[in-house]
């Protein structure tokens, strides 16, 4: 199998998380990107090359991926390959990824592997693609469709040939997706679903993410997703343990490595390099990379992403159904706080 990821979708409810980055390189589970997961799985399933196709903000994705050593793929033969797309343009008429993979025809051609894997990059599971395959074979479809529960995951299986074909039968600028392609196919092609028995998550809005995210502090959901015998491969970043201080208080919460916690941490998510200063209280709450969180601030159900600094004593409120989220870099001081 070759493997393919569509990182070109992008959803407006998405918007605070993804006006500097990709979807697919929003951070996810303490020291994750949501990426992580599909090329994982793919490696996981023994598939050694692997094209990712990116539409908009992706240069911190290119960043993440590096050359694929992280995941085995910086090699002489297959490996890793990044497509960015044809033009500048994020009013371009390219809304499938259909669209964007015939603009790299030359790499399919090329590649000796019988099948292909599509996948989006905000689908989180623990998926073996072998097993797919299997099925795939066994009932003699055309195309496979992973589903969890009767609702699709936006993961395809097929032959090549038959990918090359519908690729091929995208004319102009027709706006179909994968599924729009299929059903529009000139033929009525032998579709089978397969059902995905463990734990899966779509990332579509912030609310999904935010709900998403805490279900990792559940411990049968953790074990299943991080799973020993097919593990989740990430960029390596060497950093110290997390340091507590003697005052700290901390409840069912996932602290990634590089952290100073002085204060109260309590259902929460905590990324690498993160502050919490004296007397702070963070509770329901996820808190990206190398933010700082000054003593005596409050924040529940709240969302900072990277790099944010709250001031001593500001207090920030959301709630499950709509979380607040604190932009990149910004800084949120006493004088801000309403």
């Amino acid at each position: 199998m070759i493997g393919l990821i569509d990182a070109t979708t992008c959803f407006g409810d998405l918007k605070e998380l993804t006006i500097m980055r990709s979807l697919a390189a929003v951070p996810f589970g303490g020291r994750y990107r949501l990426i992580d997961f599909a090329l994982s799985n793919m490696v996981n399933s023994g598939i050694q090359s692997v094209a990712i196709f990116p539409k908009y903000q992706y240069r911190s994705l290119m960043d993440h991926l590096g050359s694929g050593k992280d995941w085995d793929l910086n090699r002489k033969r297959d490996g890793l390959f990044f497509f960015p797309p044809p033009f500048n343009s994020q009013n371009d008429h390219l809304a499938s990824v259909l669209h964007y993979f015939k603009y790299h025809l030359d790499y399919f051609k090329r590649s000796n592997q019988e099948y292909a894997v599509i996948a989006r990059s905000n689908t989180i599971c623990n998926i073996n693609f072998r097993d797919v395959l299997k099925r795939h074979i066994e009932v003699g479809a055309e195309i496979t469709e992973v589903c969890k529960q009767g609702e699709p995951l936006n993961m395809y299986i097929l032959k090549k040939s038959l990918l090359l074909e519908l690729i091929d039968s995208q004319a102009g600028d027709s706006h179909y997706s994968i599924c729009e392609a299929i059903e529009n196919f000139n033929r009525d092609l032998t579709c089978h679903s397969y059902e995905y028995d463990g734990y899966a998550a779509t990332i579509n809005s912030i609310r999904d993410y935010y709900r998403h995210s805490l279900e990792l502090l559940q411990p049968e959901i953790m074990e299943h997703l991080f799973s020993q015998n097919n593990p989740i491969f990430t960029k390596v970043k060497d950093e110290p343990p997390t340091r507590y201080s003697k005052d700290a208080i901390v409840k069912n919460a996932q602290i990634a490595n590089g952290c100073i916690i002085e204060g109260h941490v309590e259902n929460s998510i905590i990324f690498r390099g993160v502050k919490i200063g004296k007397g702070a209280v963070v509770k329901n709450s996820i808190v990206m990379q190398k933010s700082q969180i000054g003593e005596n601030a409050l924040l529940d159900c709240v969302i900072l992403d990277k790099d944010v600094t709250i001031n001593n004593h500001v207090t920030i409120l959301g709630n499950a159904e709509s979380p607040v989220v604190i932009q990149k870099g910004s800084i949120q001081g006493a004088l801000m706080n309403s």
